[in-house]
């Protein structure tokens, strides 16, 4: 891509969901740059806790952020251009970058002569300061779901979004308020997956920054308030074969859904429990994955449900596609979109039973028992004895990631909140 930029900003994922990297001037910008890899150990904290393979104790060694000349792209900041970097070491790819697990869940697929194509959702609440030193959603009494406009949007920050994702070629599909004041789903047009991937991770950054410089914050947390409701990650995913056709419809048979169609859910149903940890990595993600909050609470499937985990739209033939539901909004688009991938691979190439079509609300009933864990120390392990979930996912990135996560739970489990100080302390 022909772009004119006075510096290069490379921006990556890591495993927290932070957008790592570094300024470089123009006329260093293709030579890349070094990060330490063992920035992998690192909490929100800021603390590091070593685990195997992270090289704490060979002395913090460097890995290599390989800028690829075709992927540099027009940015949001003046005269500055940004890309994703390649992360290696000694010539391989760093197996604790999210990315780097995506795009090995992508050469699986391709394994079995089958582009996956995916598509992300992210809902995120605007949020204003509160004159108390915290942050509230934007007063607008007047909103509505499916808003548009001043009654949703009243300072233009979403509007100013939607211009800049245009001018810098974000495909945006859709944007429009949610259910409560102040939240709004963004819809961004689907692609194949790494492509899919790497437009979400980059949108979603310049979304924050660019909220930020207005003085808001657009907040991805699953539930950051207890009066509303909570922020997901949508995947939607499809697969093209060889001639690149759709291969999850079956137009000869009564729903329209293939054979392949029904295997790959019912992977994403059998790793459901497992796999929660990777989609939903917070404590707070445990706040929304509760029953009768849409949110993939259960794991079950259905027509055009959305109080399911794998939901089918209405959509058949080349336009067939599964929409999975349970993604925490906090949740990094390439550790999302992987976790799905392999699961739905599972289920492929294992031939696991589909559970039956779901026909209850999924609002107080479902017709299953199976749910996701209820707290994040649960859903690791969870994850740890999902073997064969950990072995196609990336035992490395695995290791690293649930180390970190049960430091998280540690200091969680062992901090007074406020609301214990405000339940006890006029009694106690």
């Amino acid at each position: 891509m022909d772009v004119d930029y006075d510096r290069l900003r490379l921006l990556w994922p890591d495993h927290l969901g932070l957008a790592r990297g570094k300024y470089l001037p123009k006329e260093r910008a293709e030579r890349g740059t070094s990060h330490s890899v063992t920035l992998f150990t690192l909490g929100f904290d800021r603390e590091m806790y070593p685990f195997e393979g992270s090289m704490f104790w060979e002395g913090l060694p460097d890995c290599d952020a390989e800028v690829d000349p075709d992927q540099i792209r027009p940015g949001w900041e003046e005269r500055t251009a940004v890309t994703i970097p390649h992360l290696t070491r000694n010539g391989q790819r760093v197996p604790l970058a999210p990315r780097n697990v995506l795009i090995d869940a992508i050469d699986a697929w391709k394994v079995h002569g089958m582009e996956p194509m995916v598509g992300i959702e992210f809902e995120a609440f605007l949020l204003e300061p509160d004159d108390e030193g915290g942050w509230r959603p934007i007063d607008t009494p007047g909103a509505y779901v499916y808003g548009t406009g001043m009654a949703v949007d009243p300072t233009g920050t979403i509007d100013e979004i939607m211009a800049t994702a245009r001018k810098v070629g974000f495909p945006l599909e859709s944007v429009n308020s949610e259910y409560d004041n102040g939240q709004f789903e963004l819809t961004l047009t689907y692609s194949d997956a790494l492509r899919a991937a790497d437009e979400a991770f980059l949108f979603k950054v310049m979304a924050k920054e660019l909220a930020e410089k207005r003085g808001y914050r657009l907040s991805f947390m699953g539930k950051p308030f207890n009066d509303r409701g909570g922020n997901g990650l949508h995947v939607n995913i499809s697969f093209n074969d060889e001639e690149g056709s759709n291969v999850l419809g079956d137009d000869s048979v009564e729903d329209g859904l293939s054979d392949f169609c029904r295997s790959v859910t019912a992977g994403l149903l059998h790793h459901h429990v497992g796999m929660t940890a990777l989609m939903a990595p917070t404590v707070n993600a445990y706040k929304r994955l509760q029953p009768g909050r849409l949110c993939g609470y259960w794991a079950n499937w259905g027509y055009d449900h959305r109080g399911v985990t794998v939901r089918v739209p209405p959509a058949r033939g080349e336009g067939t596609r599964l929409e999975h539901r349970l993604g925490d909004g906090g949740v990094n688009p390439h550790q999302a979109a992987a976790a799905v991938l392999t699961a739905a691979r599972l289920g492929f190439e294992k031939g696991y039973p589909l559970p039956d079509v779901e026909k209850l609300d999924c609002i107080e009933n479902a017709s299953t028992d199976i749910v996701c864990p209820p707290s994040l120390k649960d859903a690791l392990d969870a994850l740890e004895e999902d073997t064969d979930l950990v072995e196609a996912f990336g035992a490395a990135f695995v290791t690293g990631f649930v180390t970190v996560k049960r430091a998280e739970w540690a200091r969680y489990e062992n901090w007074t909140t406020d609301w214990e100080r405000n339940e006890y302390f006029p009694f106690l």
